[in-house]
Formats: C-alpha cells, structure tokens, sequence
C-alpha cells in the first residue's frame, strides 16, 4: 500500500499536524498486517506448527518394502503421533529426477515437513537444499542424504545389517566349501548410489576379509547393482559362474530380491541350495526360499520401528519440543563432516531356526503369506 506524505496545510498548529501525521502512521501500519504483505507470520518455520508433511519414497524396485510396509506405516504413525496432520506421499519410482520434481511439488503445497528415503544419496542433497530455502526440515529415512544441511536421519544400523550377513557366512561356510570343492565367493552388493549399500558392504567386509585374506575364501568377483535392479543382479552373478566356471560355494547378496536373482542365476547349473547365499528384507519371497533351502538368510528390519521413530520426529518438530530423548545423542557423519542427529534401529539375522520366533511372532507376515505357494514337500521346519 503507498500513500502521498502527510503535508501540514498551512494554518494547522504544528502539534496538531504532528498527531494527525502519527494517527495516519497507524492506520497505515495497521494496514500493512491484514494478511497482504509478503511475509506470512503464520506460516510454520523450521517445521513448528506444520501439519502438512510430505513422504517421498525411492522406486519400487528394490524391494517390495517400500510400497507394502513403509508408506502405509509412516502414514498411520505419522497421523496417530500428530492428529490433524495431511500426508503427501509419492514415489520417484527409480528415478532421481522425478524425486527432486516431486519434492518441488511438495514444497509448492504447502508441505512444511519432508520425510525422504533418497533414490540417490547424493543427488537428493538438491532436495535438503531446496527446503532449507524455504525452512523446511528435512528427514532422512531409511537412506542417508548427503548433505550437511540434512535435519535428521532415522534408518537402521546398516553396518550391523552388513555385519550379520557376514558373520552368518563366517558361521556356516566351511560346510559349502567343502561341498562345492571351492572356496569362491562373489558380492552383489545392491546399488552404488544407495549409501546403505556401501554401509552393507562395509559391515560385510568387516567379517569376511580376515577369512579372505587367510585364503580360506576368494573373493571372485564384486560388483555394485544398478538401481538395486534383480536382472542385473542376474547377469552379474552370471558373469562371476562365467568367470569361475560354475564354480562359487558362497555368493554375498545385499538384500532378498537380489538373492532372488542370484537363485534364478545358479538353478540352470545345477547349484540351487547348494550355494550359500544371504539376503535382506525378510520378504515373504525371500523367506520362502529359505524354507526351501535355495537361500540361506535374510536380515529382518522391523520396519514399524522405524516408521514410529520417524512420526516421533515429525511430532515433535511440529509441536515445538525437544529431539534429544529421541536421538539419544546418537549422531551419523555424511561425507562432508557433518554429524546428523540419528535414530538407529536394531536389525535381526534370521534363517530357518528362527523365522517363527522373529518375523511371525512380531506379525511382520503371516503363516499363511510364507506357506501359500510354496512346493509340496518343502522342509518347512514346521511352519507350514
């Protein structure tokens, strides 16, 4: 609003015109906050008072956690811990691109509160710098962003998932060398732009390169899956059989539909359930072949631990209140030294001893999901 200077008419005592000029200040002040200048006191900054969140999700590709337990779960917890609430939720679908569109979407809406499991860990920095300018904190879930400027990260701890994959084959190589007639191993280690999966890989290693390095096991092959993709996983455990000459005894896979991939790969040679090989997820696909011996674990993450932390964090951003009893004190340093406050989940490893104690007991799937379809006469260590 503008307006021409208050003049003082020439005969109008000066005290006069000087509380005539103070009353228009006023009425123009008073003008200038009836919701039409351009900062909006009322908007939330820094998340305070949001009830609009966004969930951006990665692909569906890599695993079908994402579409069947993470985005209903963030939903309902996200809603019961901070009633009122509207969630946005959608999914880049493998593509980086789409993710930072989608972002951009959100953040257009009125989403005061991001919650981002990164397709790439590096490109999503874009989308914690994009909602910094706008003071909107931003949530890593399940996949560290790398960017200093990252509010918080909730995930599990991944090297730990790495580390019981590895130490299950620590356990239980000697007896798939000494069936095989080989001591070969080859990793399949999910994709290289998913910051876990190096953590995966990292814990892995941690276990297994004293057994390398003794010559008990050799490594043949090592190779990072595009987009986590199965049929890529496929060929690469092709070319390590190609490379070997259909000879591996343990083959490291970063997660179920990986293994997956890698059972399909060994079957035509003869090898299935002869090679020992990991997994992760506890998917129900991935749980099956472990019942019928082609796969030898999976790494179980109770996914609805993760979800609960992370609407913790949204309420307690929105309500204003302190995070430290949430994090603990736990931090996760990116790659340019920041120190993220974290909260970290505890993974489980599970093979058939204890698939009824772990993923049933807790209701992450049923009997009936495990057991339909699978073959008749399936060791199904009394489950089915």
């Amino acid at each position: 609003m503008h307006s021409a200077p208050f003049v003082r008419p020439k005969h109008m005592p000066f005290f006069v015109a000087l509380l005539a000029a103070a009353s228009l200040l006023i009425i123009l002040t008073g003008c200038g906050n009836n919701g039409n200048n351009t900062t909006n006191t009322s908007a939330p900054v820094n998340g305070k008072g949001c009830k609009k969140v966004g969930i951006l999700l990665p692909e569906t590709n890599s695993s079908p956690r994402w579409e069947t337990y993470d985005d209903p779960l963030l939903q309902q917890q996200i809603k019961a811990a901070l009633p009122g609430v509207s969630v946005d939720s959608s999914n880049a679908n493998g593509s980086s691109d789409t993710q930072q569109s989608q972002a951009q979407a959100d953040l257009t809406k009125g989403d005061c509160i991001l919650v981002v499991a990164a397709h790439d860990s590096s490109a999503a920095a874009s989308i914690v710098a994009l909602a910094k300018q706008k003071q909107v904190p931003v949530i890593a879930y399940d996949r560290l962003i790398q960017s200093n400027d990252l509010n918080y990260y909730v995930s599990f701890n991944n090297v730990t998932v790495g580390e019981l994959q590895g130490q299950y084959i620590v356990d239980h190589y000697q007896t798939y060398v000494a069936a095989a007639g080989n001591k070969n191993i080859a990793f399949i280690k999910g994709a290289d732009t998913d910051n876990n999966a190096h953590l995966f890989a990292q814990g892995g290693h941690e276990k297994l390169d004293p057994l390398i390095s003794s010559g008990a096991l050799v490594n043949v092959y090592e190779q990072f899956t595009p987009n986590w993709n199965p049929p890529d996983g496929q060929t690469e455990v092709e070319a390590a059989l190609t490379k070997t000459g259909n000879k591996l005894a343990v083959i490291y896979t970063a997660n179920d539909d990986l293994g997956g991939a890698a059972v399909t790969a060994i079957t035509p040679h003869g090898l299935a359930g002869k090679v020992l090989i990991t997994g992760q997820d506890a998917t129900v696909a991935g749980l099956q072949r472990i019942l019928e011996g082609t796969q030898a674990m999976t790494v179980y993450k109770p996914i609805v631990k993760e979800a609960q932390a992370t609407a913790q964090l949204v309420a307690a951003i929105s309500n204003g209140t302190d995070t430290s009893s949430l994090t603990n004190g736990a931090t996760t340093a990116t790659q340019g030294g920041a120190n993220i406050p974290s909260v970290l989940e505890t993974p489980t490893s599970v093979d058939k001893t204890n698939i009824a104690s772990t993923v049933i007991a807790d209701g992450f799937v049923t009997k009936s999901q495990i057991c339909t379809g699978l073959p008749a006469g399936t060791n199904s260590e009394g489950i089915c």
